[in-house]
């Protein structure tokens, strides 16, 4: 552990740590902004987390189907964020360059769409379709090692937009093609996950809804992020020194 004392952290920045158990006491904290996994947040003596939970879910409705046991449920929720992508897809068309722009040392909208084709490739073949197959070439992974490169991923690929959505549109459809089918009984049974060491490493003993989940999770958190970044990086976008704060039960793989 860590301990810092009378230290002027001003412009700090934390990507990618495990802050859990810290303790901030005394600090001075004004235009903070917080985005991560978070949960038992307190400030000041109150538990945030449930009042920024609360108002992800008014913001975001979407929310409460990804979190549904209900079949229906799913596959409303995957229909709604395949037709956010769209319609964010065609708003980064009209400006031609703007999908490789990053904002922050963040990735790029179409580093983002790649992520989501190996997080459909891990998580929902792998996981949720039991499939031993290689991952789509194209894909980004983690960047965990030795996961980086591994399985079918070529780290030298440099896809156009239009070859990633062609292959973020087949891979939707066929998720929606599952979920039409699937019951509660069988999202509720463990997921087959193949043997072998393939990401996720830590998938087996989970239940094919767990799973789901996170591909729905990644792809709406994803979609989130990459319209922030695309708000900052447009011609009337907002300078990110000024963002709100915003704090999600959301993840980027870094």
């Amino acid at each position: 552990m860590t301990r810092h004392v009378d230290e002027d952290l001003r412009g700090a920045e934390f990507r990618e740590c495990d802050l859990s158990g810290a303790r901030l006491v005394g600090v001075v904290m004004h235009d903070v902004v917080i985005d991560g996994s978070v949960s038992n947040v307190v400030v000041n003596g109150v538990d945030v987390t449930p009042y920024v939970e609360a108002e992800l879910d008014r913001r975001h409705p979407v929310r409460l189907l990804i979190r549904s046991e209900d079949p229906a449920d799913l596959r409303e929720a995957a229909r709604q964020l395949r037709a956010s992508w769209a319609a964010t897809t065609e708003r980064i068309r009209r400006t031609p360059g703007i999908e490789r722009r990053s904002v922050d040392d963040e990735w790029s909208a179409v580093q983002t769409l790649r992520h989501l084709v190996f997080v459909h490739d891990s998580w929902f073949r792998r996981c949720c379709l039991g499939s031993p197959r290689l991952f789509t070439p194209m894909g980004i992974g983690t960047s965990i090692e030795p996961y980086r490169g591994a399985h079918g991923l070529d780290l030298s690929a440099d896809p156009s937009l239009d070859e990633i959505v062609s292959v973020r549109d087949a891979q939707a459809a066929e998720l929606e093609a599952w979920l039409s089918t699937v019951t509660a009984a069988e999202l509720a049974a463990r997921a087959p996950v193949p043997d072998g060491d393939v990401w996720p490493p830590y998938a087996r003993g989970r239940s094919v809804r767990q799973c789901l989940r996170t591909v729905l999770d990644e792809t709406f958190e994803h979609h989130r992020f990459c319209v922030r970044d695309l708000d900052w990086v447009s011609p009337t976008g907002q300078d990110p020194s000024h963002a709100a704060l915003d704090v999600s039960t959301g993840h980027r793989s870094r």
